[in-house]
């Protein structure tokens, strides 16, 4: 304790440390504001409990920071920015002038990212106008919505929400230039945590709703306690990781002898992050967003078939299955994107590295290839079980205000260990210079 708290004051003793912090603070506070400024045209109160009443919105809200049931001008928040970001990363394994481009370092980052800018825009404004569209057909499907956004001023309406997403795209990319962490994530995070005060509220008022309930109680303990396991939990997965012993041979270059060091191959236990879950939700809440935008149609069988898609994915057993089954396969295929066994295999042979009792080249991409499986077959149930978890404590506790789920810990502990090691390797920077 008395060592965080020294940590902290010499973090406030730097000068540009100070800057750094206060920048970042700064920027997520202009974020916040943001989003509670709201675009006309809809009841904000009747749509809040609309995404509070409905299991996949309120969770697109809850990733949104609450940007969603304000109907702000961030409305997207920087979702559009992360599926572009997934687009190209994918590209660069399929598209080989996107491949040379990612092996071009620094300079050829700066290509792929500019490509992702110009991504972000078409995607923002088509994920715009379905997000008004799907909500208003709600609304006149009986979802209590009221809404009165259209011609000229839905044009407006998709190009406000645009510009917002590409200011937060902005403004998370100063952070991660001038300010601490990576500032796309922090801006999730803090949307996350801002949304968490009015769940409290929400679910205390439920518990002393006409007097003490006894049962909501034990059900409200029953969560914390879970929450406080998953958090365990969750940093337990996130610093595990498999490490490799890798050997460089001796080379002898005229009178000097080089190479010849022993060092290790890290194989993170949660390799794919909270990406997997994301692909997952995308691909959920596909079918069962177009069967609301079509419930309301003219056509009697079309409207009736669409009703039946929303009911069954109403059904909490079949939409957590799906869910689980969908976070599994996509960690697999995530996990095999960004780590290639065979070329990790071919750089290794290129340095002169090589696994102790394996020989290179097949049988060290055949060694990887057993060990990430292995190791990746526990981050799959791992992410699993955290995507269904607000299903499984909605079930424990009887509390449908507890909207916060294991992705919303696993975004929230994930980015506070990543800025707490950028600020420990700042700090252990300025002492080695100091010294």
């Amino acid at each position: 304790m008395e060592q965080a708290i020294e940590k902290f004051k010499l973090i406030f003793k730097l000068p540009d440390l100070r800057i750094k912090i206060i920048i970042t603070l700064t920027l997520l506070i202009l974020v916040r504001v943001l989003a509670h400024i709201p675009l006309p045209g809809v009841d904000l109160e009747t749509l809040r409990d609309f995404f509070q009443n409905n299991q996949i919105f309120g969770f697109l809200n809850m990733f949104s920071g609450g940007t969603m049931s304000n109907f702000s001008i961030i409305l997207m928040g920087v979702g559009p920015y992360i599926t572009a970001s997934i687009i190209i990363q994918l590209l660069g394994h399929v598209i080989p002038a996107f491949e040379n481009l990612a092996k071009e370092g620094e300079s050829g980052q700066r290509k792929l990212n500019q490509y992702t800018r110009y991504l972000t825009v078409p995607l923002a404004a088509v994920q715009a106008y379905a997000m008004i569209k799907v909500l208003e057909r709600a609304g006149a499907a009986g979802g209590g919505l009221s809404f009165s956004i259209t011609g000229f001023d839905l044009m407006i309406a998709v190009i406000v929400v645009t510009g917002g997403t590409m200011l937060l795209m902005w403004l998370g990319e100063l952070i991660s230039e001038s300010g601490i962490g990576n500032g796309i994530s922090l801006i999730i995070a803090i949307g996350i945590i801002a949304g968490i005060p009015e769940m409290a509220r929400n679910t205390l008022a439920l518990v002393y709703e006409g007097g003490l309930d006894t049962s909501r109680l034990i059900g409200l303990m029953a969560f914390l306690a879970i929450t406080i396991l998953v958090i365990g939990f969750i940093v337990l997965i996130n610093q595990g990781q498999r490490n490799i012993p890798v050997s460089y041979a001796k080379r002898v270059r005229g009178m000097r002898m080089y190479g010849g060091a022993d060092t290790h191959l890290p194989l993170r236990v949660n390799q794919a992050g909270v990406i997997p879950i994301i692909f997952a939700l995308a691909i959920l809440v596909f079918p069962a967003t177009i069967a609301r935008f079509f419930e309301g149609s003219a056509i009697s069988w079309l409207a009736d078939f669409s009703h039946r898609i929303v009911l069954i994915f109403q059904n909490n057993i079949f939409y957590g299955a799906c869910y689980f089954v969908l976070v599994v396969a996509f960690t697999y295929f995530y996990t095999a994107v960004v780590f290639d066994p065979i070329r990790i295999a071919e750089n290794l042979q290129k340095q002169g590295g090589f696994v102790p009792g394996i020989r290179p080249g097949t049988q060290t991409i055949s060694y990887l290839k057993k060990i990430l499986n292995r190791i990746t077959l526990t981050g799959s149930i791992f992410l699993g079980i955290i995507a269904i978890l607000p299903f499984i404590v909605q079930a424990i506790t009887h509390i449908n205000t507890l909207v916060l789920g294991g992705t919303g810990i696993l975004i929230i502990v994930s980015v506070i260990l990543e800025t707490s090691r950028q600020l420990n390797a700042m700090l252990a920077t300025r002492s080695y210079d100091n010294f």
